[in-house]
């Protein structure tokens, strides 16, 4: 048994993450990089070692660079206003991705986010509600979310009606370009990720955030191609709720709650949790060195890690 993915055998009274041995070394602790959004999401990471995130209630993408910064200056304004971005990710081309709130649309930057060109604005006729995380399977094909936030929310969008009569997770077609719905059994779908092998789809539900008896849950689908199966409730996360997910090389997932970031094996196990002083938005594993970055509420912050992200 992969000892990594197990997260058995490792444990040390006097490592910093109990249960998280294998994941993290012993003498890794959280660093804050900057502060000054009033709710962090969407981060990724750029080939010259940057990270970009949102910032959508100031309606702004950040970005923070570790040769840019100076205490009076921790990051700079990189796109607004930003139509109130939210989540970002990469393909293998190093295309940028973002879902946008405010255009209710997925968009890509083949320009390293200078300019940005609508994907995904409508399904069966319909304008999408407001596209919230966003992957990219190696195939080419696009997967996002689409739950109602920045209709809803004043301060995440534009507001609005919403057309579509559900929230789905949708796929855009890389040759065609259809937006087909793939998921349509949770109330609000928003994290995305995917194993490594990319044979497992998992989706957080978010919907407690405007419903006390709504759900908090990360749910696994079958996926091969295109075609996804029947779903399964992979995990309740508590306190708070799994907003943005990733899962790193071994098929561990890492999820933002509400005391930190918890991480679970692939059999849906929690092997420990990461605390972070405030709530965590979404989060990303670098491409280039061994660091996962996290958007909490105002503040960014890196963590040294031992294993490498699954995907961007």
């Amino acid at each position: 048994m992969d000892m990594l993915a197990a997260g058995v055998g490792w444990h040390t009274v006097s490592h910093p993450y109990p249960g998280l041995e294998p994941l993290i070394p012993a003498d890794a602790r959280l660093e804050h990089l900057a502060s000054g959004t009033a709710w962090g999401e969407g981060p990724v990471c750029l080939d010259d070692g940057a990270v970009l995130w949102s910032d959508i209630p100031g309606n702004r993408v950040l970005r923070w660079h570790p040769g840019e910064t100076t205490a009076q200056r921790p990051f700079r304004v990189a796109l607004h206003p930003a139509h109130f971005h939210n989540g970002h990710t990469r393909d293998s081309h190093g295309r940028l991705y973002a879902c946008s709130h405010g255009e209710r649309a997925v968009l890509r930057s083949d320009d390293g986010g200078h300019t940005w060109v609508a994907i995904a604005t409508h399904h069966a006729g319909r304008r999408l509600n407001s596209p919230n995380d966003v992957i990219v399977a190696r195939d080419g094909g696009v997967w996002f979310s689409d739950p109602p936030y920045g209709l809803i929310q004043p301060l995440e969008g534009y507001g609005g009606q919403q057309e579509q009569e559900a929230c789905r997770v949708y796929r855009v077609d890389p040759g065609t370009g259809a937006v087909e719905a793939r998921v349509t059994d949770l109330r609000w779908p928003n994290g995305l990720a995917f194993s490594p092998d990319e044979t497992v789809l998992y989706v957080t539900d978010t919907s407690r955030t405007h419903d006390p008896a709504g759900r908090h849950h990360i749910h696994a689908y079958p996926v091969s191609g295109s075609e996804v199966g029947e779903g399964h409730v992979f995990a309740q996360v508590s306190p708070g709720m799994p907003d943005g997910i990733r899962t790193d090389e071994h098929g561990n997932l890492w999820s933002s709650s509400g005391n930190g970031v918890q991480v679970y094996a692939p059999d849906g196990r929690r092997l420990g949790v990461v605390p972070v002083p405030e709530a965590i938005g979404n989060l990303t594993f670098s491409h280039l060195e061994p660091y996962l970055y996290i958007a909490a509420s105002s503040s960014l912050y890196r963590l040294p890690v031992s294993v490498r992200g699954a995907r961007f």
